[in-house]
């Protein structure tokens, strides 16, 4: 860690944080999405891109700088500031750009700027060489660096370098992040893959340069040590001068009407990109099919080869295999042919079937299996050590087969040594939570019970060297080579393709028809990959325990928590924690090499509540009474508001602030789901013991939320200049403060109404009941949407609209702006309760989005029952998609919408407001549209009563 120089006497000890009053969200989110867009380029990556709930460290680093931060009372200054210091400034977007700094950025969007810039961690040596002057003179710091500033920060604000926590470790992004910046940091986790995962963002993207080198060596030690010991036995090597890069394995079943043995096949491609197909040969004496390998193929046989042996109805309908012999065609499902048959075990119901269960010392099917499995193809490359080496498929030969007969020997031989070392596992595999996870669909599917089943002997080779000999550091590699090479490994033909997926490709186990196993000469792109370098010089500290165990305190603690639907780690991970439970390496050897998925916190129910409580509340015991903590959450379910009432309220803690940061990509941007981003709850100790009646809440709370939107309406206009016109908060921005507003209200008591608030967060849920807190919640809420009234609609019309009227109007607006991000329209149609705004969506993609047209509309959904059908404004809209259509005259169109329109002459003036409203915001983007709805004002304000 670098000295810093004497800080300049000041105290920041009870000064409000950044992140409390401001945070730029709208430019925060396009760059968190930059990063998440970068896939593999992400600096954590590459030592387990298994872990799937990442938070993007620029979103770190967000947090850990808006909390150290002081608010004054030049807020505009303030955030020119934080932007300097987060690569958001025009000087820092031009070294982004690559541009020199004498030339000026082009007048586009930040938006469009930053999707053609570098990250600014890819700069992060140069792009802040601009901002110290300007950052020591508004802070009275003297730093010139992130690690002087973040420790003279500390001192001015805790009397010490600043300490970060994060309980929930996960990948280790957070304290990462925030080690980078010069915090140091404490960060554990229940599960042992979580830490592993930490330890190596600390201890090898962080290790300090001289010893990159070392992992390096080491990683290349490790991958030559296990091809010795491969060639040695001659089990990859043709003796021609080619080595098998990929072994392609399929399911083959034994169908029960022709008592043929069929390969399972859902394609019979290889390679588009090396037209290579395999093709189907019976075989009628041994009532099997030879599979032979073609390449160069046309075309047509490409197009005819994308249909095997298996058909489904749908794409998640039964699975058939299918297959003609003698001019009949045999078509029998997978359920049928393993015998699956519903059964009640433990009051639960559950698959059975009659399947073989394997045992501890199985590593294949056995012949009289109604499964089997074969090796149908192979992937070979020119061994002549070129870093382009010739590649060719082809079919499986007798010599092939004899190597996978020496293969299986000497596993079988050697596995329960293995087994005893710790080398392979001998774990059983635990039920886990049908039907989504792993445990009963493995042993269902497959008839596997063991772990070490889910890997084919050679893969078993392999993997046993590489556990065999890792080091330490390496140990991170080899679990993402597991990761890459078992039974659960798909074959991707596509086109510039030709590789195995990912076990974790949809953060579940999968059984496949089809996988690769990789030879150790592709496998050693995996174990000795490149890794970022980002050396980090402050003290971090990685423990092993539960989040409500913890005993080190911190000024910070910045968690992302489990919640609701999150990945179920502590089911899924025993893939790993079977491979290490008895050989883990020294540095880990403390650690509970278990899931301990019964202390795992997670779900939604009561349990989930007492766990969370629990651990917040230790957090704010061992956090200075000026502490802060940041806890992200995604936004997904409807009770969520109230939910994290609760674990505040029982916490002991109190809200400040709330911020909505969207952090999902395109490919995660699914249609007809809600989660798509992160809110940030800033929160302090709640240290006075204030009470209140209901009665009273509802001034304050209508105040308090008044005045948040306000602030940031008025920051929008204040800062025009800085943002070259853009606006510095979004309608969807203003609702989450406005709910923030909300519940630093609420938060702030600890009595309404004579009851204790946090006994009242503690009573467990009942089914269809809405408690106090779910009142108060819902009730603040209504507030904070009331205040989202859309620019040009009046009051009066905006509080007869009922939800879905709303949804599109706000919607309409905001695209009038150009502002097309998809979580927007999730977030309102949440807001105004919306069962189904897909009804009226054309586009559902990440930052195209847009509502229907009025022709796109048209005469569907029109019903009664229909959410949007009945309303006033939809039949605006039908009257002028009739208008558009020009079929019918003017005074018909007129006459359909009093008919349309329960008690029409009352509601003339809103619907006139409403066609006026919809003219307006559709002038530019749809002038048609427009006219329309202005000749349909028109015509009903001049209509004789």
């Amino acid at each position: 860690m670098e000295i810093s120089p004497e800080v300049v006497p000041f105290t920041l000890k009870n000064a409000p944080s950044l992140i409390e009053r401001i945070l730029p969200v709208q430019r925060l989110s396009i760059d968190v999405y930059k990063e998440r867009m970068a896939g593999p380029g992400q600096t954590l990556t590459a030592l387990g891109s298994y872990w799937k709930g990442r938070k993007p460290l620029i979103l770190n680093r967000a947090c850990v700088l808006g909390s150290l931060l002081p608010a004054s009372e030049n807020t505009k200054r303030d955030l020119e500031i934080f932007e300097l210091l987060m690569g958001m400034d025009d000087t820092s977007m031009k070294k982004r750009l690559q541009l020199g700094l004498d030339k000026s950025l082009p007048p586009n969007s930040y938006r469009d700027l930053a999707a053609k810039a570098k990250r600014p961690e890819e700069l992060e040596n140069t792009i802040s060489n601009h901002i110290w002057p300007d950052v020591n003179s508004h802070l009275g710091t003297n730093a010139q660096s992130y690690t002087m500033l973040i420790e003279q920060l500390g001192i001015m604000r805790f009397g010490h370098r600043p300490k970060v926590a994060d309980v929930f470790s996960g990948s280790g992004q957070i304290p990462f992040e925030a080690a980078r910046l010069g915090c140091d940091v404490y960060a554990s986790d229940i599960n042992p893959v979580a830490c592993m995962l930490t330890w190596g963002a600390f201890n090898i993207v962080g290790a300090k340069d001289e010893a990159h080198t070392l992992i390096s060596k080491e990683q290349q030690s490790l991958v030559a040590r296990v091809r010795g010991d491969i060639d040695a036995l001659g089990f990859e090597t043709d003796g021609q001068g080619w080595r098998g890069k990929v072994y392609l394995y399929c399911l083959e079943v034994l169908c029960p009407t022709s008592g043929w043995r069929v390969p399972v096949l859902p394609s019979r491609l290889l390679s588009q990109t090396r037209k290579a197909i395999v093709d189907l040969i019976p075989v009628a004496a041994t009532k099997s099919y030879q599979v032979v390998v073609r390449t160069g193929v046309s075309a047509t046989d490409l197009k005819n080869a994308e249909q095997g042996t298996i058909t489904r109805s749908s794409r998640f309908g039964e699975a058939y295999v299918t297959h003609l012999v003698d001019g009949i065609t045999h078509r029998n499902s997978i359920s049928s042919i393993r015998r699956d048959a519903d059964s009640i075990i433990d009051g639960n119901k559950q698959t059975v079937n009659s399947l073989r269960k394997w045992t501890l010392q199985d590593i294949d099917f056995n012949t009289s299996d109604v499964l089997g499995e074969r090796l149908f193809a192979i992937q070979w490359l020119r061994d002549d050590g070129s870093i382009r080496p010739d590649l060719q498929f082809r079919s499986v030969t007798e010599d092939d087969l004899t190597r996978e007969s020496r293969i299986r020997e000497y596993v079988a031989a050697n596995l329960k040594d293995w087994q005893a070392a710790g080398h392979v596992p001998d774990m059983r595999i635990e039920p886990g939570a049908p039907p989504r996870y792993q445990g009963r669909s493995l042993t269902t599917d497959r008839g596997w019970t063991h772990w070490h089943h889910l890997f084919n002997p050679r893969q078993l080779l392999v993997h046993a060297l590489l556990n065999k000999y890792k080091t330490t550091r390496t140990a991170l590699f080899v679990a993402g080579s597991l990761e890459t090479s078992s039974r659960l490994c798909g074959w991707n033909p596509g086109l510039g393709k030709d590789y195995t997926t990912s076990v974790f490709y949809n953060q579940s186990l999968n059984t496949l028809y089809v996988y690769g196993a990789r030879g150790i000469s592709f496998l050693a792109n995996k174990v000795a990959q490149d890794f970022a370098r980002a050396p980090i010089f402050s003290e971090a500290v990685v423990k092993n325990h539960s989040a409500m165990d913890l005993d080190s305190g911190a000024d910070i603690y910045i968690t992302d928590p489990p919640y609701g639907d999150a990945v179920k780690y502590e089911e899924i991970f025993d893939f790993f924690i079977s491979w290490l439970n008895k050989n883990p390496p020294k540095e880990f050897s403390s650690w509970i090499w278990d899931s301990r998925r019964a202390l795992a916190i997670k779900g939604e129910d009561h349990d989930f509540k007492l766990g969370m409580v629990s651990a917040y509340k230790r957090m704010a015991e061992l956090m200075p009474d000026n502490g802060l903590q940041i806890i992200m959450f995604t936004h997904q379910s409807g009770s969520i508001w109230a939910d994290m009432a609760n674990i505040v309220w029982a916490s002991g803690l109190r809200v400040t602030a709330a911020w909505y940061v969207v952090t999902e990509t395109d490919s995660a941007l699914r249609e007809g789901q809600y989660v798509k981003g992160t809110i940030l709850l800033i929160l302090r100790k709640r240290l006075q013991e204030l009470d209140t009646a209901r009665d009273e809440l509802a001034y304050e709370l209508a105040e308090e939320v008044k005045t948040q939107v306000d602030l940031l309406t008025g920051l929008n206009n204040g800062v025009k200049d800085l943002y070259r016109d853009e606006n510095l908060f979004e309608d969807a921005d203003l609702q989450m403060a406005g709910y923030a507003a909300a519940l630093r209200v609420l938060t702030r008591y600890s009595t309404i109404d004579g009851v204790s608030m946090p006994q009242e967060a503690m009573r467990p849920r009942v089914r269809g009941q809405t408690t106090m807190v779910d009142e108060l919640i819902a009730f603040a809420v209504n507030i904070a949407n009331e205040y989202l009234v859309p620019d040009g609609v009046d009051r009066a019309v905006w509080e007869k609209s009922v939800g879905v009227e709303r949804f599109y109007l706000k919607m309409l607006d905001m695209e009038s702006r150009g502002i097309h991000v998809l979580s927007n329209y999730q977030n309102f149609a949440k807001a105004f309760k919306v069962h189904d705004y897909g009804a009226v969506m054309d586009e559902v993609k990440a930052n195209r989005a847009s509502l229907k047209t009025a022709a796109q509309l048209g005469n569907r959904g029109m019903t009664a029952g229909e959410e949007f059908g009945p309303t006033v404004l939809r039949s605006v809209l039908y009257a002028v998609h009739l208008l558009q259509e020009n079929k019918v005259k003017p005074e018909d169109v007129l006459h359909q919408l009093r008919d349309l329109v329960p008690d029409y002459f009352r509601e003339r003036e809103r619907i006139t407001a409403l066609a006026d409203y919809v003219s307006k915001k559709t002038a530019k983007a749809r002038p048609d549209e427009s006219s329309n709805a202005m000749v349909l004002r028109d015509l009903v304000r001049r209509e004789r009563v």
